[in-house]
């Protein structure tokens, strides 16, 4: 499930994972969705909901409203319950109207096992690399890449056995996504995903709390929480090849920093800035 490659003189849509519990009430001020909607087109925005994940019957319909509300052109939920509903020909040319495509929260197995593999995985890659912007929140954000957080245990130390990974939809393998993060403690769960593959970025998003991944891989901060950034690929050791199930994991040269609204950080360079400082 590599990323789809972007063509000559093309760049890819932004990659966008919400922690959650983002705030959809217009009153009061949804900056995460209404960016979405912005980057999406604005008043020409043609929104595609994807509500597999949930199975709540008016999760689509809710955000249709929203979308609307916010000033897109035109929202539509596409219901995917089986594998073969993901080959049916009309739904995917409506996925490729879109200029934003949306996955909803619930449970990101639902996604992995209904979408994964099928023809609605392929044509939301391909959206994206043709610059279709792509947005997931809860189980929609973990569900985003390449590998895919399908459940855990809560808790800070790292520990073998606390975790278990899935295949994801596969829109970029720089990183992988925990979600409600400060809320449900799940940094352990996120540093024992890393210590399978120093390689990947970890991003642990808080509630109401959006990773903004523009086309050059620069991950901007939009919303009222933090995103835990954990970088593993310095680590001078690990011990997970060597402990039992249950036992802590023994981690040293984890890099680890803290974002909130207005700090970035460089998935290629491995650099972060604080709002201002760009010598950080």
């Amino acid at each position: 499930m590599s990323p789809s490659k972007t063509l000559e003189g093309s760049q890819r849509g932004w990659v966008i994972p919400i922690g959650g519990a983002e705030e959809k009430a217009k009153q009061n001020h949804p900056s995460i969705l209404k960016r979405f909607v912005e980057v999406s087109g604005g008043s020409k925005a043609d929104i595609v909901i994807l509500p597999t994940a949930s199975r709540l019957p008016d999760t689509g319909a809710k955000y249709e409203r929203i979308f609307l509300e916010l000033g897109a052109e035109r929202a539509t939920a596409i219901n995917f319950d089986t594998r073969r509903d993901c080959e049916e020909p009309g739904r995917l040319a409506r996925i490729r109207e879109a200029t934003g495509i949306f996955f909803t929260g619930g449970n990101q197995l639902r996604l992995s096992t209904i979408l994964g593999g099928t023809s609605v995985a392929k044509t939301v890659r391909a959206q994206n690399a043709l610059g279709v912007h792509v947005a997931g929140t809860s189980a929609g954000a973990s569900f985003i890449s390449e590998h895919m957080i399908a459940f855990g245990e809560e808790g800070f130390l790292p520990k073998a056995g606390s975790v278990r990974l899935a295949p994801g939809l596969g829109l970029t393998n720089r990183f992988i996504i925990d979600q409600h993060f400060s809320q449900r403690d799940r940094l352990g769960r996120l540093l024992t995903a890393l210590a399978f593959n120093p390689f990947l970025v970890g991003i642990g998003l808080d509630e109401d709390t959006a990773a903004f991944i523009s086309p050059d891989n620069t991950v901007e901060v939009e919303g009222s929480g933090g995103i835990t950034i954990v970088d593993a690929s310095g680590v001078e050791f690990s011990s997970m090849a060597a402990v039992a199930e249950g036992e802590p994991i023994c981690l040293l040269g984890v890099v680890l920093h803290i974002l909130v609204a207005g700090a970035t950080f460089n998935l290629q360079t491995r650099r972060a800035h604080a709002k201002g400082n760009l010598r950080s």
